[in-house]
């Protein structure tokens, strides 16, 4: 019975490729305004840029609070990377590698909850952690010259930043979904449907 509930559907696969690009055109953007925002924070404590970085979440934790499927996350999060990576931005393909990242730490966190628990706590968990890998991604490929001190900075800004936007964000995103219809073949709607009914 659990096999079944974990296999994929034709619309489990549509969904995830859709939200995928819906999702990497807007990351294109807020890429776009991250290049002006970003140098503010330079100026003051460069660390804080991390601040920016909990939008760049939202592909793997919505992914999988509405799929609800093991690589759900990941491959929505890397479908959104490489259409962000496609329009073109200042990563270029490197963008992929932290889809991947970032998609692996929503996987965990799921895992962890086998697949059972999709409220705020567990989303936030979940964003948290795809924030804490793809700091210790960033420490190695953008900012090797930074001291510990800094470091942790930019860790502690960028899950506070993932735990607000990706977490709870998406949360409530998913939930605004689910009350238009659009997610009534999926978990999100049906317990939607549910609420209203009581």
């Amino acid at each position: 019975m659990r096999d079944a509930a974990f296999r994929y559907r034709t619309i489990d696969f549509v969904t995830v490729a859709m939200l995928g690009v819906a999702v990497g055109v807007a990351f294109w953007g807020w890429a776009q305004l991250y290049q002006v925002l970003s140098t503010f924070s330079a100026f003051a404590f460069p660390p804080s840029s991390g601040l920016f970085g909990g939008a760049w979440l939202l592909g793997g934790v919505i992914g999988g609070l509405v799929v609800r499927k093991p690589g759900a996350a990941l491959l929505t999060e890397v479908v959104a990377a490489s259409v962000e990576a496609l329009l073109g931005n200042s990563w270029g393909l490197s963008t992929v590698i932290s889809g991947c990242v970032q998609g692996f730490g929503v996987e965990l966190v799921l895992a962890v909850f086998l697949w059972k628990r999709f409220g705020p706590l567990v989303a936030a968990l979940a964003a948290a952690v795809a924030a804490a890998f793809e700091s210790f991604y960033e420490w190695q490929v953008y900012y090797t010259d930074w001291a510990l001190p800094y470091q942790l900075a930019h860790l502690g800004f960028f899950v506070v930043s993932g735990v607000v936007i990706a977490g709870f964000g998406g949360w409530a995103l998913v939930r605004g979904l689910a009350a238009t219809g659009a997610l009534d073949a999926f978990g999100p709607g049906r317990e939607h449907h549910e609420r209203a009914a009581v």
